[in-house]
């Protein structure tokens, strides 16, 4: 059954936390007094489309049903969950609260506030229990951090419900115990905003300089390592307790000015605006959009294949919401592969590279396998599939940000013998792409030799290869 969210403002982050629902099957209904808002919306759904989908192996599930309604209680109706974008303005926040909670009492709602505490939000509400912060990060349809935090009224299994429901959309619900003023991860960011400010300020350094220092640097770290655990490495063989005791004593030194804050000035506005503006001017919002979605993609895309980070909830996410292979209409062949071809695939030709066909066919094989019923679990008992010999045809370019389909036909499947024929199909007009004749033998993981499969798996292969058959 289709679960629906209603998004109350539709800015930035509300147009985000759409994307995020709408792209994983979500029926998504908003509300935005904003003239603008659909257009805007529109906008950063584009940017969510070409972006999110990248990052997995398989297609993302079928795009729900995007809405705008002219009223809040409209909005909210018959919704599972609702998160709250508006402006951080407390009164309005409290305002929209009793308004959805009157027009939609016991739904989970969210408050994507990166600075009040669940329980100012609460205050006078109807139902306190319901109601806890959400905060999320930009881009919202691809950075998977939640800060989910609750108070001593939120219930419990609000809490559990909410968790959930974040899970399945491939995010990672940081449960935050004690609510605290700006919650945790943005308390980092302001300290070293802080920091930045007194650079520029002093003459120090530029923003591009600070930005390089970040992401040449620590930044690369913080992203797959955080920063405790970078810090345990620096202590060497020692560990945690070595780092300490030798870095522990320059906490004392006079280096930070974090209890301090440069007095904002118009002089020091127009200072950074405009080292700012010549840093990165010349590109549109959009341009930088679409600039960051695709490092982050790439980023997340290399921790996905060392199991690591966000890459591990993407792989997490992945196995929730991949589809068994689907039979054709005529049954003579499987969909083993439905997926968006990602930015890092291309080569200098702005094309497909050769060696991602042979990644996405090896994918195709190792579907069909699994659907035979060799799969990780027969593997792992000691038996598989061993690619012998592949025949790949380039019929047409492909490009990053296109949809593609796999469709697989087994053509022979006698004794140790497993011969696959793919095609890759463009999914929009299926255009065949690229083929592959793919020749497998079944082999004992033991003895590392060919042997016959198991009589079920041998059942299946044989199945399919008549079903199949010209």
């Amino acid at each position: 059954m289709t679960k629906t969210a209603a998004i109350i403002g539709g800015g930035v982050i509300g147009g985000g936390w759409a994307a995020r629902f709408l792209l994983n099957g979500w029926d998504v209904r908003v509300f935005d007094p904003d003239p603008q808002a659909e257009r805007k919306i529109a906008e950063v759904l584009g940017n969510a489309r070409g972006a999110l989908p990248m990052l997995y192996d398989t297609a993302l599930p079928e795009e729900g049903t995007l809405s705008f309604h002219g009223s809040i209680a409209e909005a909210v109706e018959g919704a599972d969950w609702v998160q709250e974008s508006v402006s951080e303005r407390l009164d309005l926040k409290h305002k929209v609260l009793a308004e959805i909670q009157t027009a939609n009492a016991g739904v989970l709602i969210g408050s994507s506030t990166s600075g009040f505490k669940p329980s100012e939000l609460q205050e006078g509400a109807q139902d306190p229990s319901t109601i806890m912060v959400t905060h999320p990060f930009n881009p919202v349809y691809l950075l998977p951090l939640i800060e989910l935090v609750p108070s001593e009224a939120t219930a419990p299994e609000a809490i559990a419900r909410a968790s959930e429901m974040l899970i399945a959309l491939g995010l990672y619900p940081l449960h935050v115990r004690k609510e605290i003023d700006a919650h945790i991860a943005d308390r980092f960011l302001e300290a070293v905003w802080r920091e930045a400010l007194w650079l520029v300020k002093d003459g120090i350094a530029t923003t591009e300089e600070i930005d390089n220092a970040i992401r040449y640097g620590f930044g690369i770290r913080w992203a797959q390592m955080g920063l405790f655990e970078t810090y345990r490495v620096a202590g060497g063989e020692a560990g945690m307790r070595h780092f300490m005791a030798q870095f522990g004593p320059c906490l004392k030194w006079p280096w930070t000015k974090l209890m301090d804050v440069p007095e904002f000035t118009d002089e020091l506005v127009d200072l950074i605006a405009d080292q700012s503006d010549a840093q990165s001017g010349h590109l549109s919002i959009r341009e930088l959009e679409r600039k960051r979605d695709r490092n982050l993609i790439a980023m997340m895309r290399a921790l996905r294949q060392q199991g690591n980070a966000s890459g591990r909830l993407i792989n997490d996410h992945q196995k929730a919401i991949r589809p068994a292979p689907v039979a054709s209409e005529d049954g003579r062949a499987l969909r083993s592969q439905r997926r968006m071809v990602p930015v890092d695939w291309t080569d200098v030709n702005g094309h497909m590279n050769e060696g991602r066909y042979g990644q996405i066919f090896s994918d195709a094989a190792e579907e069909v396998m699994a659907h035979v019923g060799a799969d990780d679990a027969y593997v792992q008992a000691g038996n598989s599939y061993f690619t012998v010999e592949t025949t790949v045809k380039y019929l047409a370019e492909t490009h990053a940000g296109e949809m593609v389909e796999v469709w697989s036909r087994v053509t022979e499947g006698a004794g140790k013998k497993l011969r696959c024929l793919h095609e890759m199909r463009r999914a929009s007009d299926g255009e065949i792409l690229a083929t592959c004749d793919q020749f497998m033998l079944h082999v004992s993981l033991e003895t590392r030799r060919t042997c016959d499969p198991l009589p079920e798996v041998q059942t299946r292969v044989e199945a399919l290869a008549a079903a199949h058959k010209e």
